[in-house]
């Protein structure tokens, strides 16, 4: 790990975490991109119709924490895939907490690309990391 250094607000872990990816839109660029979405347009397709000008800005400070790398897939104009670094990828376990707890506590919500609450790619990836987990050991 890192060494200690100067924070904005305090050394607090939920503080800190909250100041990288606390806002409005940042954790639903990470779920969409766990969900095998790679392209701004991609994205910016998502439901929730991100504004272009804050997903292009959420872009760069994803990709200034460390949490998403764009890899060049086109020269002109010059046009980005994105893809989760581990970093990124380790918020997976973030999301699907909040996946439970809005399904336990606010009624009709679903998961992403499914209906009733129960089903969906978050839940299914959840159960393929556990068994990758469990044949790992």
């Amino acid at each position: 790990m890192s060494t200690a250094r100067s924070f904005a607000r305090s050394a607090c872990a939920v503080a800190n975490s909250l100041d990288i990816v606390g806002d409005k839109w940042s954790l639903l660029v990470v779920r969409d991109l766990l969900h095998g979405k790679s392209t701004y347009g991609e994205i910016a397709d998502s439901p929730e119709h991100i504004p272009t000008n804050i997903l292009a800005e959420r872009l760069r400070r994803l990709e200034a924490a460390g949490i998403i790398i764009g890899t060049p897939y086109q020269e002109r104009p010059v046009r980005y895939a994105y893809t989760l670094t581990p970093k990124g990828r380790a918020l997976g376990d973030v999301l699907l907490a909040f996946v439970r707890w809005g399904k336990q506590y606010i009624p009709g919500t679903v998961t992403m690309g499914s209906g009733p609450a129960g089903s969906g790619a978050a839940t299914k990836a959840s159960t393929a990391r556990r068994a990758r987990k469990t044949q790992a050991k």
